[in-house]
């Protein structure tokens, strides 16, 4: 029957699959561990029987004995470890594909999970996995066992042991109070400063042109030190926790050796048990004093798990979706409304409109209309809305979005380019059909452009395409956003940073995308494009105040003497 912890959540039934792995570690630590009384009884045989019988045969064979049990003991640690570390390995083969949807999806959603530290997260988890800090709660176990072996060396000895461990144990749940929430605090306060950082050099060039960055660099160095402060705290408490419980142990040692040796003297015990049971007492004792020494990455584990197992509750792996026949581009959006944090109105206010397919339909309106929102929401990546998104008539989140993302084309505002060559963001990183790229390419008037670059569509184009110019990028997003002529086209501002080329070369691509029967929604401030306009959509304060055929919209508004924005 599966434990309750190990049912509670996606990365606790995932721990759970390992279960073999963790019962071949106990055995094998069982192994290592009743091998460690190897030296005790080695020195017993030396003392009770070699010594007294000044045999060198019988030395020779326990000595023998001895290296043959230290070889096995040693392979027997060895195999634990490896397999502790295969199981990290496929550990996290098994949950990466999960964290990097659920923080894909987190940041999509834009909630308050850092998912920059979700593979942080994972890795920290697999280290713990394969480092020693396992292995020490595998050993712990057996501190009773060597305990019971002192008792029947001495029963005084033992019940001194079990004062000992108790102190020990002490010691550790000390350590533990008085460290965990120091550690924590310290790890978050490491990665404020990092994120801060982190997200001003997205913008580095208008910090850098408006000498921004000494103010920013000051707001940096207080977040740092008081990172630095609590490192710094947090490592000298644990620093003085792991000396303190190294003094205990050795002292607890020497008490043992101390009390063995009183016990030789008043004839009670001979001085081989004497000397074991110290070697004892210092093997019942390693387990917990790794314990301490291990406990920061245990912490770290532990929270790290914490963290990655919420991510995974709050966003789930996405059933695939139904699967459906091509799309042929309608769209319905039925009582749409989108909101926001921080927002008292929605951005969109139940919009309901059909956008048919096969035409094009320019939406205008002022800055703060709601026109971007509505092209996301149409796309499905906008997380807070309510009403229905309807392509062909079926919900958008019924769709499979692997099998629906070709069939779209989507051109954001603020255009993302990726690392990689031209081809490779023209085709959207999936195999690249060469000919595909070529006819998106020369659809937006690129080709030719392309072809100066100095290795023509394989040139890398530097991180978010640092080496292209505002509307170089712009057109190279719209390129990948027609690849392979999908049925859906949304352009959100388009023409922001086109030169009047670029502007005829978009109005081409748009005529184009009509013929060939394809579904436009373009989102603009600018007049130029109405000319391939089939519908026009006027918005204002999140509604829609005018749509229709593009003549009929243009004249009531002439009428009306309002000017499109």
């Amino acid at each position: 029957m599966k434990p309750e912890f190990f049912d509670r959540s996606v990365l606790s039934r995932q721990l759970w699959e390992f279960r073999k792995e963790f019962v071949w570690v106990g055995i094998f630590s069982l192994i290592a561990n009743v091998l460690m009384l190897t030296p005790t009884i080695y020195m017993l045989q030396l003392y009770g029987r070699v010594m007294k019988s000044g045999s060198e045969l019988t030395l020779l064979m326990v000595t023998f004995f001895l290296v043959f049990f230290y070889a096995v003991m040693a392979f027997a640690e060895w195999l634990r470890s490896r397999i502790m570390v295969r199981a990290g390995v496929r550990l996290d083969e098994a949950l990466n594909s999960l964290v990097f949807k659920a923080s894909f999806d987190a940041y999509l959603n834009q909630t308050r999970h850092n998912v920059t530290e979700a593979f942080t997260d994972l890795t920290n988890i697999r280290q713990f996995l394969t480092a020693n800090g396992i292995i020490a709660f595998f050993d712990t176990p057996w501190t009773p066992v060597y305990i019971a072996v002192i008792f029947l060396l001495s029963p005084f000895l033992g019940f001194l042991s079990i004062l000992f461990a108790l102190v020990q144990l002490g010691v550790t749940w000390q350590t533990h109070r008085l460290s965990v929430r120091e550690i924590e605090t310290a790890a978050e306060s490491g990665n404020d400063s990092y994120r801060y950082v982190h997200s001003k050099l997205r913008n580095i060039e208008p910090l850098h042109a408006m000498g921004m960055t000494g103010n920013l660099q000051r707001h940096w160095l207080m977040l740092h030190d008081a990172s630095l402060a609590k490192a710094e705290s947090s490592l000298e408490r644990q620093h003085r926790q792991q000396a303190f419980a190294k003094f205990v142990r050795y002292s607890m040692q020497s008490f043992t050796l101390g009390a063995g040796a009183l016990m030789v003297i008043d004839g009670k015990m001979a001085v081989g048990s004497m000397i074991a049971a110290n070697v004892l007492m210092s093997k019942a004792l390693q387990p917990l004093d790794l314990v301490v020494a291990t406990w920061k990455p245990f912490v770290q584990a532990r929270t790290a798990f914490a963290r990655l197992e919420k991510l995974l509750e709050d966003f789930p792996e996405r059933p695939a979706g139904a699967k459906h026949q091509d799309p042929f581009g309608e769209i319905r959006l039925e009582a749409l409304t989108a909101t926001a944090d921080g927002r008292k109105s929605p951005i969109l206010d139940a919009i309901s409109i059909m956008f048919p397919a096969g035409k094009v339909t320019v939406v205008l309106g002022p800055s703060g209309s709601g026109k971007s929102t509505l092209a996301r929401c149409i796309v499905g990546v906008w997380p807070q809305r309510k009403g229905r998104v309807l392509i062909d008539g079926e919900p958008v989140e019924s769709w499979n979005r692997m099998e629906l993302g070709p069939h779209i084309g989507y051109l954001p505002q603020d255009v993302e380019l990726f690392d990689g060559s031209i081809a490779e963001n023209i085709a959207r990183f999936a195999e690249i059909d060469s000919a595909k790229v070529i006819d998106a390419a020369k659809s937006t008037g690129i080709h030719e452009m392309i072809l100066r670059f100095p290795r023509g569509y394989d040139t890398p184009i530097g991180d978010a395409g640092g080496m292209l110019s505002g509307g170089q990028r712009q057109r190279l997003g719209l390129a990948r956003a027609l690849y392979g002529r999908p049925a859906l086209v949304v352009l959100d501002e388009p023409n922001a940073n086109l030169d009047d080329a670029g502007e005829r070369s978009l109005l081409e691509a748009v005529k184009n995308l009509r013929k060939a029967g394809k579904t436009v929604i373009l989102v603009t401030h600018r007049p130029s494009v109405l000319a391939a306009a089939d519908l026009l959509v006027v918005m204002q304060d999140g509604k829609i105040v005018r749509c229709g055929a593009r003549d009929e919209v243009l004249a009531a508004m002439r009428a009306e003497s309002v000017q499109p924005a």
